[in-house]
């Protein structure tokens, strides 16, 4: 420690006598044998539709074929104290389809009369983002406890000093004191898991040209192609909750 620090106290002076090293503790009432345990709260097949662009770094001959990969950034299920799950919750829902697009491209010194090319891959994402009611509810959930916080004063006589009468008095609460009761409930979040996904595709090009050089009149290449994608997914969602065994 550097003289600097000597002497010097922190942010808080926690005085050491009232710290105990034994806490009472007494058994919560009315509880029978349970174990905390994640229930299925909804089982729900999510609809979605998407339109991208899609932009190549090298002329594309022809796509030989897409890899998909569909993943979940965010799910969660808005519940508050007040959520009614017969008149449905909210689930925002939020991810992009990984594309692993493997597609031909034109050597650049092909003879007229034939095709050579070479193979490379493009790698996009392709974002969604939604929001579903869900109100098929399988077990429902638990609904939030709001935390409570409420402050109190006391009454307190004070003297106005000079310029008033001395029987008179400031009547007021102690501006110099602070006091609360706060309880803070720490609730259960609920949680999604991907099930299954299926995805319908289509993707044309919009800028197809005849290849240069007096090439095959029916081969040509492109940059660019317009996605439309019907996405289906399949998700179930969870809550942990105390169990009676």
């Amino acid at each position: 420690m550097t003289n600097d620090h000597k002497g010097k106290r922190g942010c808080v002076n926690v005085n050491k006598s009232a710290s105990s090293n034994e806490c009472m503790n007494v058994p919560t009432p009315g509880l029978a044998p349970s174990a905390n345990l994640p229930v299925t709260l909804a089982d729900i097949t999510v609809t979605d539709h998407l339109v991208a662009d899609i932009h190549f770094p090298d002329p594309v001959l022809e796509i030989k074929d897409i890899k998909k990969r569909v993943k979940i950034v965010q799910c969660r299920l808005l519940l508050g104290p007040s959520s009614n799950p017969d008149t449905g919750i909210p689930l925002f829902i939020k991810g992009f389809i990984r594309k692993n697009i493997q597609y031909a491209t034109p050597c650049p010194h092909a003879k007229s009369d034939c095709v050579a090319s070479e193979m490379r891959s493009l790698t996009v994402d392709v974002p969604f983002e939604c929001v579903t009611i869900v109100t098929d509810f399988l077990t429902d959930p638990v609904l939030p406890t709001p935390n409570t916080r409420e402050e109190f004063d006391f009454f307190r006589a004070q003297d106005l000093g000079h310029g008033f009468p001395e029987k008179d008095q400031l009547l007021s609460s102690d501006l110099s004191q602070f006091h609360q009761v706060s309880t803070q409930f720490y609730n259960q979040i609920p949680f999604c898991e991907l099930v299954s996904s299926s995805i319908v595709q289509w993707d044309e090009a919009i800028d197809r040209y005849p290849l240069p050089n007096h090439g095959p009149f029916e081969e040509g290449t492109f940059h660019n192609i317009v996605e439309k994608t019907f996405l289906q997914f399949r998700v179930r969602v969870y809550q942990n909750q105390q169990v009676t065994i």
